[in-house]
């Protein structure tokens, strides 16, 4: 069973940055899509970026702001985060899917347990 663990959340203040990394306990990278999502309370799971072999791909509430980076070798996936805003605030999430990059939640099958950025204004 593929594992995904989260790492690198914490509380910050608008405009500064932040990098989360996820690590995979195996070589899912190679044979997966690999993605970021999150949730803030009372609203449904968003997806903010995704990465194929060949492709990667950036939800429209963060574009130009977050970046994902992923290297298959240390099975490793991080979302460089930028810029950030107050509606930023969520937890987010590292999923890995069968296919290629979708942004329902559902095209997912492996999620980590997820780490909580918290911006301030």
């Amino acid at each position: 069973q593929v594992r995904l663990i989260e790492s690198g959340g914490g509380l910050v203040q608008a405009g500064d940055s932040l990098r989360l990394s996820c690590e995979a306990s195996e070589r899912a990278s190679e044979f997966y899509a690999m993605a970021w999502f999150r949730q803030a309370p009372g609203q449904e799971r968003e997806f903010v970026a995704g990465t194929s072999r060949t492709a990667r791909y950036t939800g429209r509430s963060v574009k130009g702001r977050f970046a994902i980076f992923r290297d298959n070798n240390e099975n490793t996936v991080a979302l460089q985060m930028d810029d950030l805003k107050p509606e930023d605030t969520a937890v987010y999430y590292c999923a890995a899917g069968p296919r290629g990059v979708v942004t329902d939640p559902s095209g997912y099958a492996v999620w980590g347990q997820g780490t909580q950025v918290t911006v301030s204004s």
